[in-house]
């Protein structure tokens, strides 16, 4: 049997109703209502009656507002807070597990994943070969141009912030790492911010991006600052190259002349300590020496006041004792006859040797014979000459 069949719902077999007179029926109790009538119909049994719904239209509406009521219920899992909103204004943040609020479009949720890290690039996208000059040249305190890209992790820290305190948080944490980077490395010197002071700058470009952040309340708490590259631009390049390898030899110099400082200069320290020690001790002896003399020039001097004559006879003799212990050579005036006689005792030491020694002491005393007769003929020279000079004379 059709489903539009009239007679269907007057015949005696059970079965299920009509639903286009059952769609008919409620329009015309809804229509009664409201006040309204058939328009210009046979009004049918029941009409006029307050209005009921038939036992399936009822069982509809309950599965249906069951699912309404079933579409609160939502999930937030480990690591996500919900944001609970009630006609668009924020009324809870829910931790993890199976939450429920008023259905739409009392309420709606936004999970937000708070242990998730994001990451925003500056100067490049992706691959540091890719690079977006625009973002990533920049002026240093000493006015030279830098190329440096960076990363930067963050994550959430206050859902309710992060969504409803900015526009698009992440175009302002965007932002706001460019704008540190670019205040940190205006303040500092080129050689800082390639070299020496990378870490330095991470961690003062770290904090600034973070006071930014708080200022603005986007509800982001930065994890980790990245220099991923820092080089001069590539126009000027191989005249930083140069420059480098300059301050690189400037610094192995530098290290060389230390190093041989470091060499010399315990060595010269050694010396002068050194010589400052014998010098001490030359003082020490001079000093004990002089002691000495002064007293062996007292004993002498009782000595002398005993026996005068005896004391500078021994006293004349030690002298030339000493002094003639270092002559090679001696000239002896035979009895003051003006002939003078030559001993070089070297010589005379060579040939016959320390046992000829006293044979020498014997030679070096003329016979007296020969003293007078070589004088009487010195004299007789002198005459001579005295008178010719005499005769010569006008």
């Amino acid at each position: 049997m059709a489903w539009n069949d009239p007679q269907w719902g007057n015949r005696n077999d059970a079965g299920p109703p009509d639903l286009d007179e059952l769609w008919r029926r409620f329009n015309q109790r809804l229509g009664g209502m409201f006040g309204r009538r058939g328009g210009g119909g046979a009004q049918g049994p029941g009409e006029g009656e307050g209005f009921r719904l038939p036992g399936g239209a009822g069982l509809i509406a309950a599965i249906v507002a069951a699912v309404w009521l079933a579409s609160g219920f939502y999930i937030v899992e480990a690591g996500e807070r919900g944001v609970v909103l009630r006609f668009g204004k924020y009324v809870e943040t829910t931790l993890p597990g199976l939450r429920w609020h008023l259905p739409y479009p009392f309420e709606s949720v936004e999970v937000v994943n708070v242990d998730q890290v994001r990451t925003v690039e500056v100067g490049y996208r992706k691959d540091v070969k890719s690079k977006v000059l625009s973002e990533s040249l920049m002026l240093t305190d000493d006015e030279n141009i830098i190329d440096l890209q960076l990363s930067v992790q963050y994550l959430i820290k206050d859902p309710e912030d992060y969504l409803f305190m900015n526009r698009d948080p992440d175009e302002a944490a965007m932002q706001v790492a460019e704008t540190a980077i670019r205040e940190v490395v205006g303040k500092s010197k080129m050689d800082f911010v390639l070299y020496e002071g990378r870490a330095e700058i991470a961690d003062r470009v770290t904090k600034l991006m973070q006071q930014i952040h708080d200022r603005y309340r986007t509800g982001i708490l930065i994890s980790k600052v990245n220099l991923q590259n820092a080089q001069p631009p590539e126009q000027v390049q191989a005249a930083f190259d140069d420059a480098v390898k300059a301050g690189q030899d400037r610094e192995r110099l530098k290290n060389e002349g230390q190093a041989y400082a470091n060499d010399v200069i315990p060595k010269a320290r050694g010396v002068a300590a050194r010589l400052i020690e014998e010098a001490e001790g030359y003082k020490q002896r001079v000093i004990a020496n002089a002691e000495g003399e002064a007293d062996r020039f007292k004993k002498i001097l009782v000595e002398y006041g005993k026996a005068p004559q005896v004391t500078r006879e021994r006293l004349y003799q030690e002298a030339m004792q000493q002094i003639l212990a270092s002559t090679t050579k001696v000239l002896v005036d035979a009895k003051g006859g003006g002939n003078l006689l030559l001993l070089p005792l070297d010589k005379l030491m060579q040939m016959a040797g320390a046992p000829a020694a006293p044979a020498l002491a014997e030679a070096a005393q003329p016979p007296a014979d020969a003293a007078s007769n070589r004088s009487e003929g010195l004299f007789r020279s002198r005459d001579a000459f005295r008178s010719r000079e005499r005769e010569e004379r006008p």
